[in-house]
């Protein structure tokens, strides 16, 4: 019982839909290492012009992105206790 009653509520979690983390605290600690200029090819965060191409794929493709890795991005962005949502947060954080 106690088994379902944990899967049960770790689905519950799963399906909210919110980033579990506070945006600016993981970019803080893990995106804003590449994403404050410190690497050329890393969009700069609030650089529109920067992000409006990647924007265009669509955020899956973005969160995508970050979960698998891309060019010199390693994969989970160094955020390896990020979920998708949390993704998502930091990604619209970064493109305002």
């Amino acid at each position: 019982m106690k088994k379902l009653l944990l899967a049960a509520t770790l689905m519950t979690l799963s399906l909210s839909g919110h980033a579990a983390q506070d945006a600016q605290a993981v970019y803080d600690r893990s995106c804003g290492v590449c994403h404050n200029g410190q690497i050329p090819t890393a969009p700069k965060k609030g650089d529109k012009t920067a992000w409006e191409p990647r924007l265009a794929k669509g955020m899956d493709a973005l969160v995508q992105s970050v979960t698998n890795g891309l060019n010199a991005m390693p994969p989970r962005g160094l955020c390896m206790d990020c979920s998708a949502e949390d993704y998502q947060a930091v990604i619209k954080l970064m493109t305002e």
